[in-house]
């Protein structure tokens, strides 16, 4: 009896010391533990063993975080990170706005702590990190890495004129080997055939007027990592992702007041917008043919925040379906950050944002729109990165 209690003792007494040297390593930065949660029953999915989740965090609180799913547990683990890195001073750091997988390595744009955070795609363990001033969105290409980046200060100016930039970084040695200027604030970008497509939004020089914004997408020849020219398609670019025939679709977020956002089809053959789609296309994902898409934006006749759910076919450039969503289960989504279709179970994944400030959730939709699960994820959850099964 007094074997057992004092093997009590000495856990507890091993798991205060251990928590205790395990927060020290942060400073003073709170530690938050990872929390697995069961949310599904596993599945066995060719291909793929899960998928991770970057949450954003608040500007300036240092709050990013990264979540996993597990395929084949149904396994949900939040703030992986923080556990599986524990001497990393200020975790992952401040605001992450993308992520993806190259070869055996996980890649995070952490936006304000102007870096990218490289990592073992298998365990989440810190590998190293690359120095980008304002770094945005991450693509990958033959063993380099290019990622946009505003590469100034984050500031809102009307007479900002720092033009941006795309770095090129070796994904062997994780070394930054050049850089090409773009236009002003240059957000996502895409590669297609030996081209790197650049939409540049002049987003820091906008002020509700048209003026100030940026209005091209940038082609840069991968060859000689050189600008070869740029296309204009409409002020305030954002997102661009190439469909199935590599062709472009590229979306504008307008000037947040007359000027509305929408969608563009960019024939990449003939180097020109041949398509316009009165949509709002917040944030968007290509599977097969399909474009599934969100959009936010904010009404000033009702000053409420207007939202919808669509589904474009990408060959005939039309909206077949407006109801993403078909049980309800839509009114219950506050702000949808983040989407992803997987692309053999076709399930459809969507996050939540909420009110920005409290933990975010992420939804999953079947096909057909119907609400499979639900579970709480970190604070802006926003971007999702699919993990292959490495044979």
């Amino acid at each position: 009896m007094i074997k057992t209690k004092n093997r009590k003792y000495n856990i507890a007494l091993f798991l205060i010391v251990s928590l205790t040297l395990f927060a020290s390593c942060r400073g003073d930065v709170e530690m938050v533990l990872s929390e697995d949660i069961a949310i599904s029953n596993p599945e066995i999915i060719k291909g793929y063993k899960g998928f991770y989740l970057l949450n954003e965090g608040n500007m300036g609180s240092n709050k990013a975080t990264l979540d996993f799913y597990n395929f084949e547990t149904g396994v949900f683990t939040k703030n992986i990170y923080a556990e599986r890195n524990p001497t990393v001073p200020k975790e992952m750091g401040d605001v992450g706005n993308d992520i993806g997988i190259y070869g055996d390595r996980l890649y995070a744009i952490i936006n304000v702590s102007n870096k990218v955070e490289v990592m073992d795609a298998q365990t989440a363990k810190r590998i190293g990190q690359i120095e980008i001033p304002n770094c945005r969105f991450i693509k990958f290409h033959q063993g380099y890495a290019y990622v946009t980046s505003y590469a100034g200060s984050v500031i809102i100016d009307p007479n900002y004129k720092q033009v941006g930039f795309v770095a090129k970084i070796n994904t062997a040695t994780l070394q930054e080997e050049a850089r090409c200027e773009v236009g002003f604030q240059p957000d996502e970008l895409e590669i297609v055939d030996g081209k790197i497509y650049v939409a540049n939004s002049g987003g820091y020089m906008g002020t509700g007027s048209t003026s100030g914004y940026e209005r091209t997408v940038s082609v840069i020849d991968i060859a000689t990592f050189k600008e070869e020219k740029r296309i204009d398609v409409a002020y305030n670019l954002e997102r661009i992702k190439a469909d199935n025939r590599g062709n472009l679709w590229v979306s504008s977020r307008g000037n947040y007041k007359e000027l509305a956002p929408q969608l563009y089809f960019l024939d990449r053959g003939k180097s020109q917008v041949t398509d316009t789609i009165s949509i709002t296309a917040t944030n968007y994902w290509i599977d097969d043919d399909l474009l599934y898409l969100y959009g936010t934006k904010f009404n000033y006749t009702t000053y409420n925040w207007e939202t919808s759910y669509s589904i474009i076919d990408t060959r005939t450039r039309k909206v077949i379906n407006r109801n993403i969503i078909t049980d309800g289960t839509d009114k219950k989504i506050e702000k949808p950050y983040g989407i992803m279709v997987h692309p053999e179970t076709k399930d459809i994944y969507i996050t939540d944002a909420g009110n920005y400030v409290t933990p975010g959730a992420l939804y999953c939709f079947n096909k057909n729109g119907k609400k499979k699960w639900v579970v709480e994820a970190g604070n802006i959850p926003g971007h999702f990165a699919l993990l292959p099964i490495y044979n």
